[in-house]
């Protein structure tokens, strides 16, 4: 039942679409780690860390869009599993930088080749100037939101 006037057409909404490509791609990609015993989360993790070694827990967090409480307890069991190191104690304030280990960096690894398959099936039907014209998009997209959040 829809009301005229209220609410959202989500048969015409980018925005709905844009979630609904967000969970299909999720869903997606848990499929492919599970096998390799990794959530999302756990991969882009390790994937942030290979890119941006020392990474502190906050950063960690905000770039895999978790809480800090979440990348805390995901990143104390990729200590202890021996898929990263930190120092036992901070050089300066509170932040434990983390780095990944060669285990870790093994397990990257296989995970971007499962990652990598996902984004390669999901573009399958674009041209390559379609695929350049949506990276366009959805970055001018983010940064509109971003500096939108900025001025408030």
């Amino acid at each position: 039942m829809s009301q005229s006037g209220d609410g959202v057409d989500l048969d015409s909404s980018l925005g709905y679409l844009l979630k609904e490509a967000s969970s299909a791609l999720r869903a997606a990609m848990e499929e492919v780690l599970r096998p390799l015993g990794m959530t999302v989360t756990h991969y882009s993790c390790l994937e942030l860390l290979a890119q941006r070694p020392g990474l502190s827990n906050s950063e960690l967090a905000r770039g895999a869009f978790v809480t800090r409480q979440s990348m805390n307890v995901l990143l104390q069991a990729l200590e202890r599993d021996g898929y990263v190191s930190r120092p036992a104690e901070a050089a300066v304030g509170k932040v434990l930088p983390a780095r990944l280990t060669p285990r870790g960096r093994r397990s990257l690894e296989k995970a971007t080749v499962a990652v990598r398959s996902v984004e390669v099936r999901m573009l399958a039907g674009m041209s390559e100037a379609e695929q350049s014209d949506a990276f366009r998009a959805l970055k001018s997209m983010v940064r509109s939101l971003r500096e939108g959040n900025d001025a408030t």
